[in-house]
């Protein structure tokens, strides 16, 4: 096989890996792609909820045909026993001739092992083929398995001079129809949707994903210390439907949890940094449970405060060409700047139309 060759097949197999974003939690989503004499014979992706894996999907389409084949996976074969028996090793009983990943799991229970299991029983291995780009996609599994804290993408939609809403709170819509269907797509990609309580009192959101044809809805957060959010919201009325999950302060009404426990929620209590939670505490007890992808939807406050404490790892702007002025709702509450060299600075990842409005997704530089 050519490099080039490599490279095609992986970018298949990471097309896969990407579509299983927001369905995988806890495991990665993973893609697999197996070929002979230059034709796909086989091809997988993790399954919801995490199993089966992708080498096993593609196996089983392949059957006898895997022998003597190439597998293109995006990341390295798990090495460990769990539910069921390591990837690697149904690679080698499956006969394959080689493997080509993008990168090493850093999992301690594989890191590096399943690549050791391949190459012990005489199979070709070939590492870091598309490397940065499976980084990407497996960015979630990555941060979670690596620091203990979720994957952040954060969201705002404002108008071209960075407002919300009118001074009065009126904001819908200040973006079309296009950009709200956008972000409905971008929940179907994470695990988790968040919110503060102020967004969450002021808008009784519902934060499901709609008209997407869905099969599986991401859970739904809400910070909130005292517990103010009610439970006879939309949340709380919807909660044994689509997982409600509440991170409030250990001290918080007991009447209120009894309440939200009523519902189905799941009540996750965290330190306060102040009169709120603290974020790094929360966000690792979140990841304790699993989650590697969360979607911030605000509002200001809890946006801010995941900025100042260096936590959020994307931004996707949708601007409408739209001007509110300065007496309307800025997008982000104060940062606490007092010199320009202390703002965060942004790598802009893309750029494109969302109907009338503009989508940029920009990168956070690592604390």
């Amino acid at each position: 096989m050519t490099a080039e060759t490599d490279q095609i097949h992986m970018a298949h197999a990471l097309r896969l890996a990407e579509r299983g974003n927001g369905a995988c939690w806890p495991n990665p989503s993973v893609g697999c792609v197996l070929v002979k004499d230059g034709i796909v014979i086989g091809r997988g992706t993790t399954q919801p909820g995490g199993r089966p894996h992708a080498e096993r999907v593609a196996l089983a389409q392949a059957g006898e045909a895997a022998r003597g084949a190439t597998a293109y996976v995006t990341l390295e074969p798990c090495a460990h026993h769990g539910k069921t028996s390591p990837c690697a090793e149904a690679l080698v009983a499956a006969g394959v001739a080689r493997v080509v990943t993008a990168i090493t799991d850093p999992d301690p229970r594989v890191a590096g092992r399943g690549h050791a299991i391949l190459r012990a029983a005489g199979i070709e291995v070939t590492e870091g083929i598309l490397s940065p780009e499976a980084r990407n996609i497996t960015a979630g599994f990555l941060k979670r398995v690596t620091r203990g804290l979720p994957f952040v993408t954060l969201k705002l939609a404002t108008t071209l001079d960075g407002r919300i809403a009118t001074a009065a709170g009126e904001s819908r819509w200040i973006t079309g129809p296009a950009s709200r269907r956008a972000v409905h797509a971008m929940r179907m990609e994470h695990d988790a949707v968040m919110v503060g309580s102020g967004t969450a009192r002021a808008d009784d959101p519902d934060l499901t994903v709609r008209d997407m044809g869905a099969t599986r809805q991401p859970i739904r957060i809400v910070i909130d210390s005292s517990l103010s959010h009610s439970p006879d919201s939309r949340l709380g009325r919807t909660a044994r439907d689509v997982p409600v999950w509440l991170v409030h302060a250990p001290d918080a009404p007991t009447p209120a949890q009894d309440a939200w426990a009523a519902t189905g929620a799941k009540l996750i209590a965290c330190p306060l940094n102040g009169p709120h939670p603290d974020l790094t505490a929360a966000l690792t007890a979140l990841a304790g449970q699993g989650l590697t992808r969360i979607f911030c939807e605000g509002g200001g406050g809890l946006a801010a405060a995941l900025i100042r404490a260096g936590l959020t790892d994307e931004l996707a702007l949708f601007t409408a060409g739209a001007l509110i002025g300065a007496d309307g709702r800025a997008a982000l509450d104060p940062l606490g700047l007092t010199a320009l060299n202390e703002a965060p600075r942004l790598t802009l990842i893309s750029q494109r139309r969302s109907g009338a409005d503009m989508l940029s997704r920009w990168r956070f530089h690592a604390p």
